[in-house]
């Protein structure tokens, strides 16, 4: 039977889920993506995302590769239908590309973006907002933590400032970062960090944010980001910002993996 790779661009609320990818225990978003692809295409389909987002961290723009046979290769618009009316109603399939051969939602990724929100004001603690940013309450230097950004730019060493362990052993720690910024909230509420890069580490964006933030409220001098970025481990980096105050929110792809680029 003959099938064709697909991307989708998928949004979740990753609050009640512990990450992105299947899991021995606890609900995941790969796991439930999976299922829905079993009932559709009749077999097991996998189903890889760009990111492996932690628990906790939401999508506004998670890629997912994954092939559909010959029922579906030809109906994009059917396929992203029949995904949203079985998903959760916490994970949604904002749009889905015929991809070409060769395609890797991962692999194939030449750059990734992602976002953070924190609630600098006393309203942060709502309930209906602290599940989605970090609900700091505490006023932040806005010239404090874009100086802080900018000393990321470029290709650096980020294993000072990332995750490590047994599961976060990578060949190497560089990144290559190609924007950061922070920004007031659009709706007065707090402030917002953007970052895109070909790669990141594990809770890398959790750590810098971290780091900033200590930085912007006097906890610790500028001069100290530079040294993160040469330390060769984690022990003096910032306590990393809390989950859900996290979004992928874009993935970025070469043109000419698109089917109807």
């Amino acid at each position: 039977m003959t099938s064709r790779p697909f991307l989708a661009v998928v949004h979740y609320d990753g609050a009640r889920f512990v990450g992105w990818q299947r899991q021995r225990e606890g609900r995941t978003v790969q796991a439930e993506f999976e299922a829905v692809l079993e009932r559709l295409t009749g077999r097991r389909t996998p189903a890889t995302g760009a990111g492996r987002t932690d628990s906790g961290v939401h999508a506004l723009g998670q890629g997912v590769g994954f092939a559909a046979n010959e029922r579906w290769a030809a109906d994009a618009a059917g396929l992203r239908r029949a995904l949203n009316a079985l998903l959760p109603r916490d994970v949604w399939v904002e749009r889905l590309y015929p991809m070409r051969p060769g395609f890797h939602a991962r692999n194939s990724a030449v750059a990734r973006r992602y976002r953070y929100l924190i609630g600098t004001e006393e309203a942060a603690q709502s309930p209906f907002r602290r599940p989605y940013e970090w609900a700091l309450a505490r006023p932040l230097d806005l010239g404090q933590l874009q100086r802080a950004a900018e000393t990321l730019l470029g290709e650096h060493d980020f294993r000072g400032l990332a995750a490590t362990g047994p599961g976060s052993a990578k060949p190497h720690y560089r990144s290559r970062v190609a924007l950061t910024h922070w920004a007031p909230r659009t709706d007065g509420a707090g402030v917002t960090f953007t970052i895109e890069a070909d790669r990141f580490l594990h809770r890398m964006v959790r750590f810098l944010v971290g780091a900033m933030v200590d930085i912007a409220l006097g906890r610790r001098p500028q001069s100290d980001l530079s040294r993160l970025l040469t330390a060769t481990d984690n022990q003096a980096a910032s306590p990393p910002a809390p989950p859900q105050g996290l979004y992928l929110v874009a993935v970025r792809y070469p043109t000419d993996l698109y089917a109807e680029a």
